[in-house]
């Protein structure tokens, strides 16, 4: 049985734009392959509402499961509630469990519950409120679309909070062959072993150390036995 399905979407006009470096992808890509989720696609679009609907809308359809990472924070660009709502048809609002936690929150640090905080307890009536230890301000779940804080930090702690609900699968295991070969020479045996092997996920990832040029192939799958037999057979075919 194939393992179950997931895909990222991330918000931002700064990621874009190159202002902000997302990290946010390469933690949950870890984590999803620990816990047996395949994530098959990540699509980064900007601050703009009818393309974040687009996108929820198509991912939510086509996976499993679906992670959005930024666009819930307290100012006037943070539109990704918004959005979530808007693609299944929900009404938001402030919702009261989400109001407590952040008015109790602010007031034990002395700070006003204003107004631009109160829009981050904006959360779709239906929705399943996603803890978040680090500034409480809560990510939520509609139907399979796991809403995600944008700050690297959060995002995690968020991660955390969510992957108990998620149903996992097999782990995917990897091995490494470093052949001291170009791909032009590793390329067509290396064919015939990826259509032997159909079940397994084979990458090649050329570099170049020393003024020489090698290849590093990487066999990925759930099975260990064919694993190590795709992987001694390429060892086979160019001993080192």
């Amino acid at each position: 049985m194939p393992n179950p399905t997931a895909a990222m979407l991330v918000i931002g006009d700064e990621i874009l734009s190159g202002r902000t470096r997302d990290a946010n992808m390469y933690h949950l890509a870890g984590v999803l392959t620990e816990h047996g989720i395949d994530l098959k696609e990540v699509r980064v679009v900007s601050d703009d509402a009818d393309a974040i609907v687009a996108a929820v809308r198509a991912l939510s359809d086509a996976y499993d499961t679906v992670v959005t990472s930024g666009g819930i924070g307290p100012t006037h660009d943070d539109i990704t509630a918004d959005c979530v709502a808007a693609a299944f048809g929900l009404h938001i609002d402030v919702r009261d469990d989400a109001a407590k936690l952040l008015g109790d929150h602010y007031a034990a640090q002395g700070k006003e519950f204003n107004d631009a905080r109160k829009r981050m307890a904006r959360i779709p009536d239906t929705a399943t409120l996603i803890d978040n230890p680090v500034s409480i301000a809560p990510g939520f779940k509609v139907k399979n679309v796991h809403v995600m804080a944008g700050v690297p930090s959060v995002f995690r702690a968020m991660v955390e909070s969510m992957m108990p609900t998620l149903t996992g699968g097999a782990p995917l295991i990897s091995e490494t062959v470093p052949l001291a070969r170009g791909e032009g020479d590793v390329a067509a045996p290396l064919g015939a072993i990826a259509d032997k092997y159909p079940d397994l996920s084979i990458g090649s990832y050329p570099y170049q150390k020393d003024g020489l040029y090698g290849t590093n192939i990487v066999f990925r799958g759930t099975d260990t036995a064919k694993l190590a037999a795709a992987a001694d057979e390429l060892r086979a075919i160019f001993p080192q």
